[in-house]
């Protein structure tokens, strides 16, 4: 099972299930549309507390959206997990636990399958699917290419965006990332080595005409989160408000955002998003 990540693994997974609900009444009557759920970071379909006493067992995400049967259930449900032990307990906890309903299962990397989910929903064939989709990574392994080949498509998609865990850790506060890390960083946001010194640092005058003074932006963790929803806006014409993640220290950790092409949509994510930032 996955190893739980604490009382926001719960709040994450509620948000996603309430908008499911309300994305499903929407659509309840409107039968000439194909509904699938693609979740790119699936697991293994429960979650485990890490205690040797007292023993809390989460339902993921995949196993609550499996569930749902009103106001109608999805048409189709596209799971991937890379991880091998992972991705065998999910095939057990839902395309076997539910053998009437449509799941597919499989064991490959995020970044090609939403691609090839993009290239789907392009397809004229597939007109009328529309598409509900989870994107939580627990690190930095989306790359913004992937995002991009979503642009245009019928698709509202709650992404999780590792802004603390992620983005403000591989930038140091002396402006010295190496080769590696910033090539992540390149690959995370879109954006070149250029435009990633211009965000997140500041450069002041000293006595000596050859050298400036690189500093990190105090607020880097907020401008990530500011950044990334700018770059969603560039794919999606809507971004909702995100929810905050946040660890027992209260610092952020995560950023999670809703994406869609319809106005609606974004409404709803927010109002949600609102409801569990309190």
């Amino acid at each position: 099972m996955n190893k739980f990540g604490g009382d926001w693994t719960k709040i994450k997974i509620e948000i996603l299930v309430e908008y499911a609900k309300a994305y499903l009444t929407i659509m309840k009557d409107r039968s000439y549309f194909q509904l699938m759920y693609f979740d790119g970071f699936a697991g293994s379909g429960f979650i485990i507390k890490d205690k040797k006493i007292d023993i809390d067992i989460t339902i993921g995400a995949a196993r609550r959206i499996v569930e749902i049967d009103e106001p109608r259930p999805f048409d189709t449900y596209y799971f991937v997990e890379k991880d091998t032990k992972n991705f065998e307990l999910l095939k057990e906890n839902t395309q076997e636990a539910f053998p009437k309903k449509k799941i597919h299962t499989v064991c490959e990397d995020c970044n090609k399958k939403i691609v090839d989910l993009g290239n789907f929903l392009r397809d004229p064939k597939n007109k009328n699917v529309r598409t509900l989709a989870y994107i939580d990574p627990c690190g930095m392994q989306v790359e913004w290419r992937s995002i991009e080949s979503l642009r245009y498509l019928p698709i509202d998609m709650w992404i999780l965006v590792p802004t603390g865990l992620g983005v403000n850790r591989l930038l140091k506060k002396n402006g010295q990332i190496s080769d590696a890390w910033l090539e992540k960083l390149e690959m995370f946001l879109g954006l070149s080595r250029d435009q990633i010194e211009k965000t997140f640092y500041k450069k002041s005058a000293t006595l000596f005409e050859d050298f400036a003074l690189i500093e990190k932006e105090r607020n880097a963790i907020d401008n990530s989160a500011k950044l990334y929803k700018s770059r969603l806006n560039e794919v999606f014409e809507y971004v909702s408000k995100p929810y905050e993640l946040r660890n027992s220290s209260n610092s952020v950790m995560y950023h999670l955002f809703l994406t869609s092409n319809n106005k609606t949509a974004e409404k709803i994510g927010s109002d949600i998003v609102k409801k569990y930032n309190k």
